[in-house]
């Protein structure tokens, strides 16, 4: 029996994009031929991963978990090539496994990655792999993020859900108070499904990008100084639509969606004065599916024309 070393397992894996565990798996089985250890992983559809490595992957699912206390949470994204995958068994029990381990490892994406996938014998990275070739898509994992705090709750939304903790939108909100944690449980939920709505760039004004002020101050002062109007008019003009402009994509300034009323800073001081103690709203995350990537345009007729060409 031939000696099944490292450098031999990453020639296969580098020749056919299969997972570390089924690579060693082949070179046991073809007594460490290279060569036949492709064909073997050919044969059982583990090699054609690599071929799909370069289709965009905007599709999938925001996946959700959540510590026993509620004191933690976190949030991935595995990307797919079409929503016809999200709607796929093996798919969801995937992005759910994996929301589990993003939150046991803090989000670290590396070791994530790394971590042994339960009941596979392989890792996350590895089951990842083998998911491409066993479905036929292109997949990655692009993000992971978490949210805890000491004291009170993460409260959480999935909007387009197509299951418990699984869907199209993610959102993450943490409240820091001694209030009692069903309660804060109910008001943060409601601000997620805000977040999820109103898509806020930052807390409150000091944690907003300073470059965005900037650019938008930039644009609003071109835009007053062709009133004509004096520049002491124009600073004062440009001052209020900038606080329109905070209103638009501060968290803390924004209007609350439920009552179209009330400023979320605003209603934050009225729950806590009726629950008896104060609560601070020290961090959100909102994950929407596919956001920033660029989006594939397919030439169906072109397709098809190809296919029947073929």
């Amino acid at each position: 029996m031939a000696e099944i070393t490292a450098a031999l397992v990453k020639e296969l894996r580098e020749k056919t994009g299969a997972g570390m565990m089924d690579c060693k798996k082949a070179l046991k089985e073809t007594d460490g031929n290279v060569e036949e250890a492709v064909d073997w992983l050919r044969k059982k559809g583990l090699s054609t991963a690599a071929k799909k490595a370069g289709r965009a992957a905007t599709e999938g699912l925001v996946g959700l978990a959540v510590s026993e206390d509620g004191k933690s949470a976190a949030l991935i994204e595995v990307n797919a090539e079409t929503d016809f995958v999200a709607k796929n068994d093996m798919f969801k029990a995937f992005v759910g496994k994996v929301a589990d381990i993003a939150l046991a490892k803090n989000a670290d994406l590396e070791a994530v990655k790394g971590a042994d996938f339960p009941g596979e014998g392989r890792t996350v990275d590895e089951q990842l792999t083998h998911l491409i070739a066993t479905i036929g898509e292109n997949m990655g994992l692009r993000r992971a993020v978490t949210l805890s705090v000491d004291e009170g709750v993460v409260a959480n939304y999935i909007h387009n859900a197509v299951q418990d903790n699984l869907g199209k939108i993610g959102v993450l909100v943490a409240l820091k108070s001694a209030a009692p944690a069903d309660k804060l449980q109910e008001l943060g939920k409601q601000i997620a499904m805000h977040v999820a709505a109103m898509n806020p760039q930052s807390i409150d004004v000091s944690s907003l990008d300073a470059e965005a002020i900037n650019r938008e101050r930039d644009v609003l002062s071109d835009q007053a100084r062709a009133s004509g109007k004096p520049e002491e008019i124009i600073a004062k003009m440009v001052e209020g639509r900038l606080r329109k402009f905070y209103e638009e994509v501060v968290l803390l300034e924004q209007v609350f969606v439920v009552d179209g009323e009330t400023r979320i800073g605003k209603l934050l001081e009225a729950k806590g004065k009726e629950l008896g103690a104060p609560i601070e709203l020290t961090g959100f995350v909102r994950y929407g599916l596919g956001e920033g990537l660029e989006k594939k345009e397919e030439d169906f007729a072109a397709e098809v024309a190809a296919v029947a060409g073929s």
